[in-house]
């Protein structure tokens, strides 16, 4: 497991090449099927999907999300069919996703004036820190009803939540190695969890207290943030089945986990490949303000003319998968998989990141070229799986419109404002590419950029 590295989806990339798509590694006792190829993925997600629906248990999953209460890593089962029944239906269904275009549109205002202060300036701005606010705000005026930016409690939420990630994307040794479970005990592995845990569990109660207090406040449905959504089916009951209060507490962080350091990692990778390749952030610009033409708002049926923007996150999507190495899945049964026999209870680890980068699949597939998607209808919805940055099947991720919603118009506001360049003369070939994992891919140091305004 050591030998896997800082970057395990490269490490297993290599591995791929000497041994093939399919691997069998015994991680400590766990034994693990690495998959690395589109047929292998199929495999996996379509034709054996029911057999791969389950999740492996581990420790952070039962201490960290409500002993498995959320969608992500809940047990395949009724009760996870349930949790993702309000997800689908309630949470992220296309409609609360168009109901909550007022809030995007605002936040996204907001990130526009403050690049024009800096534009004013002629100074350089961190746009990693800047995307990471945005999607976070995002997501608390959604999830929460209200943002916690500019307080002493909205410095607590974001440092939580970055510790929380931080551990999701993290190795316990006790889980595969179990005589080796005290080792987190000694290095205060196990102590940061419990507290992050416990600090993260009284904010959430703060919250549904906040909104249990006020809920004699008539609110319309495009008012309704998750957690009114979530306490009005925990008090109606009409979906013919109960929730409690770890289970909204377990959805809400679900939304966070799956909805901030993946939006603001495609934006931070998107740009950063933009300012890369010139030719490619001049191509996008020209599509948007073609469309645009000087209008101060961006529609959604503006957004759905621009197929380079399009093709530009497709393409991020492809070479910088926001989670490299997918939610493990785990076998419930034995079963044939290309000729080989996999025995129930293997966990399966999918390499979206090796997948993105199949030179059976895509031509040329280290380099960033958006107009490979011009011409093709190669979709991230989990249909083609040579692109699977959100999974597929029963456990893809439900929330691929939340998050291209705001990517889209993010993305087709700072290349219609603004003309961007890097700091200080940099030459493009000097942009440092190294990574920084954990649960996400981000880059490890941030993304500095120069903007002027076009109009």
């Amino acid at each position: 497991m050591h030998q896997l590295g800082i970057y395990p989806y490269r490490s297993l990339l290599c591995l791929a090449r000497c041994y093939g798509p399919l691997m069998l590694l015994q991680l400590g006792r766990v034994r693990t099927l690495v998959v690395s190829s589109p047929d292998a993925a199929q495999e996996i997600m379509k034709t054996h999907d029911l057999i791969f629906a389950n999740r492996p248990k581990t420790s952070l999953g039962k201490r960290l999300l409500y002993d498995y209460k959320d969608v992500s890593v809940a047990p395949y089962g009724e009760y996870w069919r349930q949790m993702r029944s309000i997800c689908v239906l309630h949470l992220l269904s296309n409609k609360r996703v168009q109901s909550f275009n007022t809030v995007r549109r605002e936040e996204i205002s907001l990130l526009i004036q403050k690049i024009e202060e800096f534009s004013s300036l002629s100074t350089s701005l961190d746009l990693s820190g800047m995307f990471m606010r945005l999607t976070n705000d995002v997501i608390c005026r959604v999830a929460f009803g209200r943002k916690y930016s500019g307080d002493e409690r909205g410095k607590k939420f974001r440092r939580l939540l970055g510790e929380f990630v931080e551990l999701l994307g993290g190795f316990n040794v006790g889980d595969y190695i179990p005589w080796l479970a005290w080792v987190e005990h000694v290095n205060g592995w196990s102590a940061k969890v419990e507290r992050v845990a416990k600090e993260f569990d009284e904010f959430l109660d703060g919250v549904v207290e906040e909104h249990l207090d006020g809920g004699s406040i008539a609110k319309g449905d495009n008012e309704k943030d998750f957690v009114d959504v979530l306490l009005e089916i925990q008090r109606d009951g009409t979906l013919g089945f109960s929730i409690d209060r770890d289970s909204i507490k377990a959805l809400i962080l679900d939304i966070f986990a799956g909805g901030t350091d993946t939006t603001y990692t495609v934006l931070e990778w998107a740009m950063t490949e933009l300012l890369r390749h010139p030719k490619a952030m001049k191509e996008l610009q020209n599509e948007v303000r073609g469309i645009t033409r000087g209008k101060e708002h961006i529609t959604e049926d503006d957004l759905e003319k621009m197929h380079y923007l399009k093709a530009v996150i497709k393409e991020t999507l492809r070479l910088h998968p926001p989670i490299p190495l997918l939610v493990p899945r785990e076998a419930s049964q034995d079963v044939n998989i290309m000729g080989y026999h996999i025995p129930a209870g293997t966990m399966v680890i999918i390499n979206a990141w090796a997948i993105g980068r199949d030179p059976m699949s895509w031509d040329e597939p280290e380099e960033f070229r958006p107009e490979r998607f011009l011409n093709t209808n190669i979709d991230f919805k989990g249909h083609d799986f040579q692109l699977i940055p959100f999974g597929a099947g029963r456990r893809g991720c439900p929330g691929i419109s939340f998050a291209m919603a705001t990517n889209e118009l993010v993305l087709a506001n700072l290349v219609n404002k603004f003309d961007w360049a890097l700091p200080d003369g940099a030459r493009v070939e000097d942009l440092d590419m190294t990574e920084c994992t954990g649960l996400t891919i981000h880059r490890k140091f941030p993304l500095l950029a120069v903007s002027t305004p076009c109009f």
